[in-house]
C-alpha cells in the first residue's frame, strides 16, 4: 500500500461486512474448509439495519404445497420481475439453515408449544451470528472499512484495501482467493436505526470493478415512524389508521408499504396515527419481538395502543427498496470472476420483483444469498491455481474532497424527499440528475489529500452516497412506466416486463433488458 503503517494479511475468503448476511457467509465459507476474513466499518453483531430490529423471515416447511403457494403469491406480487427459481431457492437454504444458529441462540415457542424459528430477537440473532462466526475459526476485524477492491492482471477480484479507524492513520491490504460483498445497501444518511453504516460502500467498490446493477429505481421507499424518532419498524402499523390536524380518517391503499397517501397529507400539516386495533397477542410479543419498539414510545411518555401520536416519514433507499448489484447467476456471482455478492447490496429482484420484500423476504435473501455467495466462494478458490507472486494492482490513496456538507445536503434532498421520490415525473427526474450530477462534479473537483483515515473514509461514503443518488435516478428516468414502488405521475403503458440496468461513474448508463434474458 506504499504505507509505513500498512497491514498485509492473506486469506482464503475475505467477506466485507458483517451484518446479517455477511456473518452467514462467512460462517459457511468457514464450515467449508475455508481460512475466513470479516471486515466491518462498525462492530459485527451490532452493525447494521438487522441488529436492531426483530427479523422475521421468509421460513415455511415443505409439507404440501405451502411453498408452490408462497411462491406463486410472490410471482404475482413482483409483476413480472420475480425469479420462481431463486424463490424455490432462498425458501429452501432459510428453512434448513436458520434452526442451526440454535446453538448460540435461545428460540423461543409460541402459544402451542411450536419453536419460533421464524422471527428472531435482532441484537440476540446477530450477537449469536458474531460468536457462531468465531467458534467456526473465522477472523473478524472490526473497525476497520474497505475502500477498495484489489485486482489481479486479468480483472479478477484479489482481495480489498481499507483502513484501521482505531489507529487513526493505519492502512491495511488483504488478498484473498475470493471475496464476497455484504456491505448493506444505501440509506443516504437518513437516519433510519441501525443504517448509519449504509452508505453504499459496497456499490461504489463494485462500480469501480466494472460491475453493473439493477432495479435502482426501485429505491422509492419510506417508512413509518413516530415523529422526531428513527424507530422505522413497521409491522404494528398494518393495523394503524391516520388522521389528520382536524381529526378526519386518511382513506390508505391496500398495499401495506404504499405510503404515498402519508407523503401527500404531510404536506399540508401533521398526522397521527392510532394503532387501537393491534391485536392482544401482537401488543404481547411486541416487546420480545421488537423490543425497540415499546422502548422508544415510553421514552415519548405514549401508550400508542390508547393514544393517537404524530408520524413521520424516514427514506430507506435500496435496503428496504430492491435495487443493487446485479446478480448474474445462480451462484451470486456480479459478473467478475473472483466477486460474489449477498444482502441488501445486491439487487432482491428475484425475489421480491418490482416490490419490497419487507422483512421476512429480505432477511431470507440476506442469510441465504450469504451461504450461497460462500459456497461459491470456496468452490472458485478450489479451482484457481495461482502464483502466490502473481502481480496484484493497488490502489491509490484515496483522496479527500475539502467541502463536503454541500454534496451530502444536494443529495439528501433529491433522494430522502418524500414528495419527490414518490411522485416521480420526467421533468422531475431530469433536474435531481443535474442537481446530482452538479454534486459529482463538485465533489471531484474539490479534491485533496489527507492522511487522516477518517478524512478517508468519509470522503469514499460520500462518493458512494452520490454514485449511488446518480444510478437510482438515471434508472428512474429510464423506466417511464410505473411499476412496483417506482411511481409516475406521467406514466406510460408498457406491457413487457423489462429489468433497468445500470453503471458508470463519470457518466451514468441504463440499459433496458428483457426478463427473459436475466439470470
Amino acid at each position: 500500500m506504499r504505507h509505513p503503517t500498512a497491514r498485509q494479511l492473506t486469506t482464503d475468503v475475505l467477506v466485507i461486512g458483517g451484518g446479517l448476511a455477511g456473518c452467514w457467509a462467512a460462517i459457511t465459507a468457514a464450515q467449508a474448509g475455508a481460512k475466513v476474513v470479516i471486515t466491518e466499518k462498525g462492530y459485527c453483531g451490532t452493525s447494521g439495519v438487522a441488529a436492531s430490529a426483530g427479523p422475521g423471515h421468509w421460513f415455511i416447511p415443505p409439507e404440501g404445497t405451502l411453498r408452490q403457494d408462497a411462491i406463486a403469491r410472490r410471482l404475482d406480487m413482483a409483476q413480472g420481475l420475480g425469479d420462481a427459481y431463486w424463490m424455490e431457492a432462498i425458501i429452501d437454504r432459510t428453512f434448513r439453515t436458520l434452526p442451526t444458529i440454535a446453538s448460540h441462540y435461545r428460540y423461543t415457542q409460541d402459544d402451542n408449544g411450536k419453536i419460533r424459528y421464524h422471527a428472531l430477537r435482532g441484537p440476540e440473532y446477530l450477537r449469536a451470528l458474531r460468536l457462531k462466526a468465531l467458534e467456526s475459526g473465522v477472523s473478524i476485524l472490526d473497525h476497520n472499512p474497505a475502500l477498495r477492491l484489489l485486482r489481479h492482471e486479468d480483472g479478477s477480484i484479489a482481495g480489498a484495501t481499507g483502513v484501521c479507524l482505531k489507529s487513526g492513520q493505519d492502512q491495511w491490504s488483504i488478498r484473498s482467493g475470493a471475496t464476497i460483498l455484504a456491505t448493506g445497501g444505501c440509506a443516504f444518511r437518513s437516519h433510519l436505526l441501525g443504517g448509519s453504516n449504509n452508505t453504499g460502500d459496497g456499490l461504489l467498490m463494485a462500480a469501480e470493478a466494472g460491475a453493473c446493477f439493477s432495479g435502482m429505481e426501485f429505491s422509492a421507499f419510506f417508512t413509518i415512524v413516530p415523529a422526531t424518532t428513527t424507530m422505522a419498524r413497521t409491522m404494528i402499523y398494518s393495523f394503524a389508521r391516520y388522521y389528520d390536524a382536524s381529526g378526519h380518517e386518511l382513506e390508505r391503499p391496500e398495499s401495506p408499504h404504499d405510503n404515498r397517501f402519508l407523503a401527500e397529507a404531510l404536506k399540508t400539516g401533521p398526522v397521527f396515527c392510532d394503532l387501537s386495533r393491534v391485536p392482544d397477542d401482537i401488543r404481547g410479543q411486541l416487546p420480545q419481538i421488537s423490543p425497540n419498539v415499546p422502548l422508544t414510545f415510553q421514552r415519548l411518555g405514549i401508550d400508542p395502543f390508547t393514544q393517537k401520536f404524530p408520524v413521520s416519514l424516514v427514506g430507506e433507499g435500496t435496503i428496504r427498496g430492491v435495487g443493487g448489484i446485479r446478480v448474474t447467476d445462480r451462484q451470486a456471482g456480479c459478473g467478475i470472476p473472483g466477486l460474489y455478492v449477498a444482502g441488501d447490496v445486491a439487487s432482491r429482484e428475484p425475489v421480491t420483483g418490482a416490490i419490497s420484500g419487507g422483512g421476512a423476504v429480505n432477511a431470507a435473501w440476506a442469510l441465504s444469498s450469504g451461504c450461497i455467495a460462500a459456497e461459491s466462494a470456496v468452490a472458485y478458490i478450489r479451482k484457481q491455481q495461482r502464483s502466490p507472486k502473481e502481480h496484484i494492482s493497488y490502489p491509490e490513496h484515496e483522496t479527500v474532497a475539502q467541502d463536503y456538507k454541500a454534496v451530502e445536503k444536494a443529495v439528501q434532498d433529491e433522494m430522502l424527499s418524500p414528495h419527490k421520490q414518490y411522485f416521480r415525473t420526467a421533468s422531475s427526474l431530469e433536474k435531481s440528475a443535474q442537481t446530482l450530477d452538479a454534486a459529482w462534479q463538485h465533489l471531484s473537483a474539490t479534491l485533496g489529500y489527507d492522511t487522516d483515515v477518517r478524512a478517508q473514509l468519509r470522503n469514499h461514503e460520500l462518493k458512494a452516497l452520490t454514485a449511488v443518488s446518480r444510478w437510482c435516478t438515471a434508472s428512474a428516468i429510464a423506466r417511464r412506466e410505473s411499476r412496483g414502488i417506482h411511481y409516475r405521475i406521467d406514466s406510460e403503458t408498457i406491457d413487457n416486463p423489462t429489468h433497468i440496468l445500470s453503471g458508470g461513474l463519470t457518466n451514468p448508463w441504463t440499459r433496458s433488458v428483457p426478463v427473459e434474458t436475466f439470470s
